[in-house]
């Protein structure tokens, strides 16, 4: 009997996927657990960018990234793939964007969909529970680890420049005293021979 592969019945997540579920604390029960994770679902693909605790961050993630990659896969002709989407976001303009602005924007990516980054922690005695920031790749809004090193207008790039400069200069001067003491040396020596020679010369009796 030949085996079906998993892998083309099943969409392969760029992302990790926790074996386990987390057990989150719901007076509803796992009713008002998926309720919660649909809501986060949908404020990410509607703002783009939220901040919230980091373990329903992670574990949100891998039903969005899971949502888009069906998307990809089957389009918006696919029965399931539009219950599926129906089902995660609550708010139904936003299964238009999903296939409309989300499915265009991705179908040429092999990383990732989406971004998760762990947030500081307030100060205590604020709440000290982990934060983290999950966002869609490829939003409007400016990064939240922006790459300095390629700016040359910061000032520590503009400091780091001219210390490599002096620093050049500094070593240039070391190389170009060295240079000077061995020909001074090389001079010095080949008067000497001439002189050693011209007293030879003198001393020479005809």
């Amino acid at each position: 009997m030949n085996q079906a592969d998993v892998s083309k019945l099943v969409s392969r997540l760029k992302t990790k996927v926790n074996p386990r579920l987390r057990k989150f604390r719901n007076p509803n029960g796992p009713e008002g657990r998926l309720h919660k994770l649909r809501k986060t679902v949908t404020a990410l693909f509607k703002y783009e960018r939220i901040e919230l605790n980091y373990p329903r961050a992670d574990e949100a993630r891998m039903y969005a990234e899971r949502l888009i990659s069906e998307a990809l896969r089957h389009g918006d002709c696919h029965k399931t793939t539009m219950e599926l989407a129906d089902y995660w976001l609550i708010e139904k303009q936003l299964v238009h964007k999903l296939f409309k602005v989300f499915v265009p924007r991705y179908q040429d990516y092999n990383i990732s969909y989406t971004k998760l980054y762990r947030a500081p922690r307030p100060p205590y005695p604020m709440d000290q529970h982990p934060k983290a920031v999950l966002e869609l790749r490829g939003h409007p809004y400016p990064t939240l680890l922006p790459d300095n090193s390629s700016n040359k207008n910061l000032l520590h790039n503009v400091l780091l420049e001219e210390a490599k400069k002096a620093y050049r200069a500094k070593k240039y001067a070391e190389i170009a005293a060295k240079i000077d003491s061995v020909e001074k040396k090389l001079e010095s020596v080949s008067l000497e021979s001439d002189n050693a020679k011209v007293v030879n010369t003198v001393e020479t009796p005809n």
